[in-house]
């Protein structure tokens, strides 16, 4: 339900608008001057502010400025009583989304309110609808060295017609990466399309591929064309490559090799230029070995291997992913919700076998039931937070291994604290550069 911040110095103009307001079934807090406001807005979400220009303590420009600081997502209505088109204007140009004169029709006031909220809504379905396209859009986050390594490789073969075959575990970001090699290449006008070979039913993927012809079999009342002839002079990405059935590799095969094929129940060749992306989280050259997937099509798709780093190996990157789902989150729900250093160093000290898509979640849990619009550490799961005493419990008692540990943890401390700066690193845990890289290679650090 919408909630509303009414700011007037005028109690009887006050009482009037706030009465008004609830009668649309709106919640409404009204305060009699800018600092009370002002307070407000820090402890509470509020849709809309409606603000008298012209307030005792705090004026309505400076309480509009404090919003867009705030409180990014919420809309502001200034009203004056002077009629100073300066005001109105300087009121627009600071974010206001309305203002409105005094004495003014309380039905008009109404319909303003009414329409800036219907406005609020229609972004959210927007943003809603640009879920299914979010990838598109989207970029690898991070500037990690095992992402920047992942950067150069896509530049270097994006723009050439190679098939890419995208690795690594469940969450790390292969389709990103395939939308990423796309973008990037000659075909990047023309079409993208995507098919999830682990989704679709055993007896219906080679119709999705491949199309068929109308009678081809039962419920066929019409010709569909395939993901194969919809991507032509583009990409197809077939993700969890790994799941295509044994039957339909030697398909898949001949359109790579020949790029053509023909329909299910046709006879007429299709002839297709596209080019091909495959990712998965299976190693593909063990299920070829044990007879799961054919040989010949694993050569042929992994002429250009990426091998996507799970999360644990770039935690350097941990903080600009939290931040970037943090506005994206803030975004959909019109606050801004931030987060508290302990947790970061909460986030940043787990292992997330889930990779990306687990932080992600782990965000949109811990947004949901932060108070105040700030996460704090006991807004992440309990398994992101090791008590000291139960650590202690836990603790070995060898000597080498406990100080391998802290040295190992002194290091990660120091390197996500100056950024991966190595020269800053080693001078914060005062050794040499040279040490500093031979401790990260004896304990397998790759930030």
């Amino acid at each position: 339900m919408p909630r509303i911040l009414l700011a007037e110095d005028d109690e009887i103009m006050r009482i009037t608008i706030q009465d008004r307001l609830e009668k649309h079934k709106w919640v409404v807090d009204s305060v009699g001057n800018g600092r009370a406001a002002a307070e407000k807005i820090k402890n509470h979400n509020y849709h809309l502010v409606l603000s008298d220009i012209r307030m005792p303590g705090m004026d309505g420009l400076e309480l509009l400025d404090l919003v867009r600081q705030t409180s990014p997502y919420t809309d502001i209505i200034m009203m004056t009583a002077f009629g100073s088109v300066d005001d109105a204007i300087e009121s627009l140009k600071k974010g206001a989304a309305d203002y409105i004169l005094k004495p003014f029709n309380m039905d008009d006031m109404v319909i303003r309110v009414s329409r800036i909220l219907e406005v609020q809504l229609i972004r959210v379905r927007c943003s809603s609808l640009e879920e299914n396209c979010r990838e598109m859009h989207s970029t690898i986050i991070g500037d990690s060295e095992a992402l920047q390594n992942v950067h150069e490789l896509i530049d270097q073969v994006a723009p050439t017609n190679s098939t890419v075959l995208v690795t690594g575990e469940s969450g790390t970001g292969k389709e990103l990466a395939a939308t990423s090699v796309h973008i990037k290449s000659k075909r990047a006008d023309k079409p993208f399309i995507r098919i999830n070979c682990a989704a679709i039913p055993e007896g219906l993927i080679e119709s999705e591929l491949f199309g068929h012809e109308k009678g081809a079999f039962t419920g066929a009342h019409t010709r569909k064309p395939g993901k194969f002839e919809l991507a032509d002079s583009g990409t197809l990405l077939l993700d969890e490559i790994g799941e295509l059935p044994l039957a339909l590799q030697a398909k898949l095969l001949r359109v790579l090799q020949e790029g053509e094929y023909e329909r299910i129940g046709g006879t007429c060749t299709v002839q297709v230029d596209v080019r091909i992306i495959c990712a998965t989280a299976k190693d593909l050259a063990k299920e070829a070995e044990a007879g799961r997937f054919r040989k010949d099509l694993f050569y042929r798709l992994n002429v250009i291997p990426l091998v996507m780093p799970p999360l644990r190996s770039r935690k350097r990157d941990i903080p600009a992913l939290v931040n970037h789902f943090l506005h994206e989150f803030s975004k959909h729900r019109g606050i801004a919700i931030e987060i508290e250093p302990r947790a970061m160093d909460n986030l940043i000290g787990y292992g997330y076998p889930g990779n990306v898509r687990e932080l992600k979640n782990i965000i949109e849990r811990a947004s949901v039931l932060a108070r105040d619009n700030v996460i704090q550490s006991q807004n992440l799961p309990a398994d992101l937070i090791v008590d000291k005493e139960e650590s202690d419990a836990v603790e070995t008692f060898a000597l080498g291994d406990a100080v391998a540990k802290t040295e190992k943890d002194l290091v990660i401390k120091a390197l996500n604290r100056v950024g991966g700066k190595r020269t800053k690193a080693a001078g914060l845990l005062g050794i040499s550069r040279k040490n500093l890289w031979e401790k990260m290679k004896q304990y397998e650090i790759t930030m």
